[in-house]
């Protein structure tokens, strides 16, 4: 089910339609894979841990922008407008824009992330030598891992170890990456949230705008110049 339909039906035939419906069908394809390994494993980060947010904010590609700008439109359109204003929910200096402390959930556009977050502490890498490894995320608790059966630590496992200790191994960051991402140029850059965002989601309000519907999703009639 997707999250931005409204979104693509005031974008179908622009620009960025084929964009977003990509985007949402590599996240699906993430989600589908991490639900089979916890799945298997009941292997999740602590309830309410949110470390890995702490002091981290991810720069994205456009896609990524675009598909943030077009769930907030979607889901969130006061804040849409506020961040396309310049102004974002939890400013922070070193911690992503919409990492929200109070919350148990710390995350307030989950379903608008970006492909890091989504990744970030259930996938899987690759040695030097081409094995796929896989190391519990450096935030989990120790005494936690000390208590899961078997017992587990702060190390490196192989594909092998990790299968036999959990009953499955999880998705290689770097094989999701290079599917879900092959439709951009080498040459593209990233930019941090804060950079990035504001004028991609006042690109989206233009292109509504211009492509015949002013009004996504009960947002103002005259939205932003792109």
């Amino acid at each position: 089910m997707s999250q931005i339909d409204g979104i693509l039906e005031k974008l179908e035939g622009t620009s960025v339609y084929d964009v977003l419906v990509n985007m949402e069908k590599a996240y699906q394809r993430i989600a589908g894979e991490q639900g089979e390994w916890y799945e298997k494993t009941k292997f999740t980060c602590p309830s309410g841990c949110g470390e890995c947010c702490v002091n981290f904010e991810p720069d994205l590609f456009e896609c990524e922008a675009l598909y943030m700008s077009a769930w907030l439109l979607e889901n969130q359109p006061e804040t849409a407008l506020q961040v396309a204003g310049g102004t974002f929910p939890f400013e922070r200096e070193k911690a992503c824009q919409f990492y929200n402390p109070e919350s148990d959930y710390h995350c307030s556009i989950y379903g608008g992330r970006p492909y890091i977050c989504r990744l970030f502490g259930a996938c899987s890498s690759y040695s030097k030598t081409g094995r796929k490894i896989w190391k519990p995320c450096r935030f989990y608790p120790s005494a936690a891992l000390a208590e899961h059966k078997p017992p587990l630590e702060h190390r490196q496992y192989s594909a092998e170890e990790t299968a036999d200790m959990l009953g499955a191994v999880p998705p290689a960051m770097s094989d999701i990456m290079q599917g879900a991402l092959s439709f951009i140029p080498d040459s593209e850059c990233t930019a941090l949230i804060r950079d990035i965002l504001p004028a991609t989601i006042k690109k989206l309000m233009w292109l509504i705008k211009m492509n015949g519907n002013d009004n996504p999703n009960g947002t103002p009639n005259a939205p932003l110049a792109a």
